[in-house]
């Protein structure tokens, strides 16, 4: 079966994992468990060139001392018939004088029919890894202890975003993050509110708060890489707005850059709110 050139474009080795990837910076899901937290499960869908590649699952919460976190997706569509995968992400963590410091992460998945697992504990500000599969040593520069230090979880990153947003309704963030292969740094910056038109692949239209962000990888670089190209920035943008009385404002839109296939966008398709709205991402 012969594939028009819009097609093989989405479905290239790798592009899934690391577009989602990129993706997971800006809907990772609060999970449930804070104390004082209001709970919601979201769901989004995810479109490249027009085409439907991915869903993804989502929880949100944020406690006044603690937040968990959890983030499940898989692919779709003719990109989920080429490249078959799956990912759940989650952490615990605390809040120590405003900022995330998260305590154990874990992210599990299938990729290409092949198990990928990272689990990091912290401890005094630093990763420890506990597993790693495949290991890193084949696929990436090793990140050194130093550039490791004081590192959070993507997953951490946007409990980071969300608080800021909710607390002062601003963007303004800097976070570095490694996932026990890749060092980033992400930053956020508000553009302003702005109103969401109707669309029949979102559930949500009405104000919201544009932040852009970039994101820059500064170590863990592929081996057999273009280490220049790998460097470039990835940009995008997230709309965020509160979608039920008593919780948080989270993302109900995104769109941003991949190295693969040009921009991506996410709609939020759902949202659903109560105590174990959570227990279902999985």
């Amino acid at each position: 079966m012969r594939t028009s050139p819009a097609l093989r474009r989405l479905i290239p080795r790798g592009i899934a994992r690391p577009c989602l990837g990129m993706a997971s910076l800006m809907i990772t899901g609060l999970g449930a468990g804070p104390a004082g937290a209001a709970e919601l499960r979201a769901e989004y869908r995810t479109y490249a060139a027009g085409l439907p590649v991915a869903e993804v699952e989502a929880g949100f919460g944020l406690g006044p001392w603690t937040y968990q976190m959890r983030l499940a997706y898989r692919t779709t569509g003719l990109v989920g018939f080429f490249y078959r995968g799956h990912q759940f992400n989650q952490v615990d963590g605390t809040w120590q004088a405003g900022a995330p410091v998260p305590r154990e992460f874990q992210g599990v998945g299938e990729w290409h029919g092949e198990p990928r697992v990272a689990r990091i504990d912290y401890r005094d500000g630093k990763p420890l890894i506990r597993a790693l599969v495949p290991p890193n040593e084949g696929e990436r520069e090793p990140v050194p202890p130093a550039v490791q230090a004081n590192t959070i979880d993507n997953l951490s990153a946007i409990a980071d975003l969300i608080h800021q947003v909710a607390d002062t309704g601003r963007c303004e963030s800097t976070v570095h993050t490694y996932d026990g292969r890749r060092a980033t740094e992400i930053a956020a910056r508000t553009d302003g509110q702005e109103t969401l038109a109707p669309t029949g692949r979102s559930s949500y239209a009405g104000p919201a708060l544009r932040c852009s962000f970039q994101g820059e990888l500064i170590a863990g670089f592929r081996l057999q890489g273009n280490r220049e190209a790998d460097r470039k920035p990835l940009h995008g943008m997230a709309w965020l707005a509160q979608v039920a009385p008593n919780t948080p404002p989270i993302p109900v839109r995104m769109s941003f850059e991949t190295r693969w296939f040009g921009d991506v966008t996410m709609y939020l398709t759902g949202v659903t709110v109560g105590q174990e709205a959570m227990a279902s991402v999985r």
